[in-house]
């Protein structure tokens, strides 16, 4: 790397001190590169094996990539953490402004340690970090007005970014967000509620500095190429016009769209809940992540009435993908376009994981259907199909936790069907909550043996879908492809380049781009790092107690039948055989 880049600095920040230091960590980035490899080693350089994830002693850490600020696309930041929802570990990936933020303002990482007496948010600029008293934002119905309030207090506008929790985080919801920017969020794995039990409410960063490149000529041509190809790619576009919404339709289709619990794959409502009926009716504007020129987030414009003056509206302005679609609407059989939008903002409102969320509301829903809980449990709120005004409350209720079932919804599905029973439709891989694909073996298999146990660890629906179009691999191929997909993203994931443009960011491209921010990697050379950083997240993992043989795989996902017909837990069992031969082999 080049000697006037600051990406090897690492700012620590212990919260119980309210001190900070600067590290030189080139040894890091050089081994590492950035993003996910450089995270991974410092979680485990500063987490104690059987930390308590709620504790002071789990650190937060976020970090990019030699490509940030420099390149169109590398606009994410990774963070890392001991995750509160799984007992292991916890990575989630946000764009935003948050990594050009964090660039700008001279770091490569940062490590966020202790935990603070009273509420504080943290503001980094002008080489200082400021702890600010945060105990009157603390308890905010909305974190929308947070966001606000530190506008207005903090400088930096047009280059900064605030990172936020809300209700949820504070009240320890095990699969809390982290929002940023309004519209972009960490949302896997219960950042927030590492942020809540920290009495860290938000962290502000700014910055701005020029960055050194290697050779000013070859810089321009690469960044051109990169730019001129995301700007004219029909799959670039894709995102741009409809963004992931546009898979609703094709995925119902092919009759892998998770249904009412997974009971179906096909939703008699999906025409309201579509990419183009959203984009038709209540698409309010489209947005980009800092250095993109894709804008792929597409915010909807939801007008409502108040109810005691009939001719005075509020607009409120919510950001839909397909995951949230999948978990809030067809998940929970939610039809009503107006619902589904009422109940992403309740979701974004507290701050709570909209995946998870809606998994967890699925199996409720399914276990009131079944007489496993009653109106007793829920407080009197009927959980049924469609009902998209029980589960708005749902979700306050979640937050609020006034008993002890929605104490155990606040800690994920796993947990709550070991309370009340229906494991069996109960849809946790690894503890995280299933991913919106019902494709084949491949998506399931992925989340499993998945890092995050999350769906864009290693992208097993492509698998999948070119399946259907041939024949279904043998398990040893199967998991063959996954790792190397998994292997591959976790170089994608250092630099820290957007999953959505890696059929731009080849190796080739990779390479290209290396050079001008000082690095020589070979395509052997990347290979071997992807490997090694994947293997020092199973390290962690298994260090933290993740076990294999602990696995479990819901018998769901063998009752309904996927495009390729119904799936084979022999051919899951066997896959999993293999992926723990391979790991066993990797580390002898």
């Amino acid at each position: 790397m080049l000697n006037d880049d600051p990406l090897a600095n690492v700012l620590y920040i212990d919260l119980s001190k309210r001190s900070y230091r600067v590290a030189q960590r080139q040894d890091l980035f050089e081994k590492y590169v950035g993003g996910a490899g450089v995270a991974v080693q410092l979680l485990e350089e500063e987490c104690p094996q059987g930390c308590d994830p709620y504790g002071p002693h789990n650190p937060i850490i976020f970090a990019v990539g030699p490509l940030t600020g420099l390149f169109p696309l590398a606009s994410k930041t990774v963070a890392m953490f001991k995750s509160p929802h799984t007992g292991n570990l916890g990575e989630s990936h946000c764009g935003g402004r948050s990594a050009v933020a964090l660039r700008m303002a001279g770091y490569g990482a940062i490590v966020i340690n202790g935990t603070s007496d009273i509420p504080v948010y943290v503001a980094i600029h002008d080489g200082r970090v400021h702890f600010r008293d945060a105990s009157v934002l603390w308890g905010m119905g909305s974190r929308f007005t947070v966001g606000r309030i530190i506008r207005e207090n903090e400088p930096g506008s047009g280059l900064r970014t605030i990172m936020r929790i809300g209700r949820a985080g504070e009240q320890l919801v095990s699969y809390a967000s982290v929002t940023t920017e309004t519209y972009r969020h960490f949302g896997r794995l219960g950042l927030g509620a590492v942020f809540g039990c920290k009495k860290l409410k938000a962290v502000q960063i700014s910055g701005k500095r020029s960055l050194p490149v290697a050779d000013q000529k070859q810089y321009r041509t690469t960044y051109d190429e990169i730019y001129k190809t995301a700007v004219s790619s029909s799959a670039m576009k894709k995102y741009h016009d409809l963004g992931t919404p546009q898979n609703v339709l094709p995925l119902n289709d092919l009759g892998a769209l998770p249904t009412r619990n997974l009971k179906e794959v096909r939703f008699e409502g999906v025409s309201n809940v579509s990419g183009e009926t959203l984009a038709e009716q209540f698409l309010g504007r489209r947005l980009a992540c800092s250095h993109c020129p894709v804008a792929c987030i597409h915010v909807a414009a939801l007008r409502e009435p108040y109810e005691d003056e009939p001719y005075f509206y509020k607009t409120s302005m919510i950001s839909y993908d397909y995951e949230p679609i999948y978990a809030l609407a067809t998940m929970l059989g939610v039809s009503d376009n107006r619902g589904f939008l009422e109940l992403m903002d309740e979701v974004e409102t507290v701050g709570v994981d909209a995946m998870s969320t809606g998994v967890i509301l699925a199996w409720a829903t399914e276990a009131m259907e079944r007489g496993l809980i009653s109106e007793k449990e829920t407080l009197d709120l009927e959980l049924s199909w469609g009902n998209h005004r029980a589960y708005v409350e749902a979700v306050r209720r979640i937050v609020s936790q006034p008993n002890d079932f929605y104490r155990a919804l606040a800690r994920g599905v796993k947990h709550a069907a070991d309370q009340y029973g229906g494991a069996d439709f109960a849809l946790s891989f690894g503890g995280n909550e299933m991913p919106g694909y019902h494709t084949g073996p491949g998506a399931h298999v992925g989340a499993l043996i998945g890092a995050r146990h999350g769906h864009l660890d290693n992208a097993g629906y492509s698998l999948d879908q070119k399946a259907a179009a041939t024949e279904l691999p043998t398990p040893e191929k199967l998991v063959a492809a996954l790792m190397a997909e998994e292997e591959w993203r976790q170089v994608l994931s250092s630099l820290v380049v957007c999953f959505f443009a890696r059929g731009i960011y080849t190796q080739e491209i990779v390479s290209e781009t290396l050079r001008s921010a000082g690095f020589e990697l070979s395509k052997e050379d990347m290979e071997k790092i992807g490997m090694m950083i994947h293997r020092n997240k199973y390290r962690f993992k298994i260090r933290e107690g993740f076990s294999l043989d602990d696995v479990r795989l819901p018998k769901r996902i063998f009752e309904t039948e996927s495009p390729i017909g119904m799936l084979d837990k022999a051919y899951f069992q066997d896959a999993l055989s293999h992926f723990k031969n391979m790991l066993l082999a990797s580390e002898s």
